[in-house]
């Protein structure tokens, strides 16, 4: 079984990530869309409200499964037997870290093959750190989130 893991913040989720795993989901039997927890990292969502949005915007794929983990990505997809990470790009900037920690997974996690996928150009511009601070300015962000993600901050 081909299973890939999608980790992220999911803070929150974003139409970029939406479109990433949906692109994917012919590549794969199976992916986890995982929330990596790190207790050092302030969130603007609660962990359980992010879980909620994740349920609610994958809960017709049964091909999707919604999980958190703490700890390195590499050790939660050797727990899980994930032989693949799914990442996005959507600029340079992102190609150069990404490739840097796919090498570093790639050695941690025994082999683990990330699969970068390019976003889409109507999705090129959209982050969860874009989406975060137009929320804080109490910016309309209904075009970058789906409409299951409702914010009150």
């Amino acid at each position: 079984m081909k299973i890939a893991v999608f980790p992220g913040s999911f803070d929150p989720i974003t139409v970029g990530h939406v479109s990433l795993v949906k692109r994917a989901l012919p590549l794969f039997d199976k992916i986890v869309v995982a929330v990596g927890v790190n207790s050092q990292k302030q969130t603007l969502f609660s962990l359980e409200k992010r879980l909620t949005w994740l349920k609610a915007v994958f809960h017709h794929e049964p091909k999707i499964e919604i999980a958190q983990f703490e700890g390195l990505t590499a050790h939660f997809c050797n727990k899980i037997g994930a032989k693949y990470l799914l990442r996005g790009l959507r600029n340079a900037s992102d190609f150069d870290y990404e490739k840097t920690i796919s090498q570093l997974n790639h050695i941690v996690g025994h082999d683990l093959e990330t699969v970068f996928l390019i976003s889409l150009p109507e999705f090129s511009h959209i982050s969860s750190t874009i989406v975060r601070e137009l929320i804080k300015g109490n910016g309309d962000v209904k075009q970058f989130v789906p409409n299951e993600v409702t914010v009150r901050v």
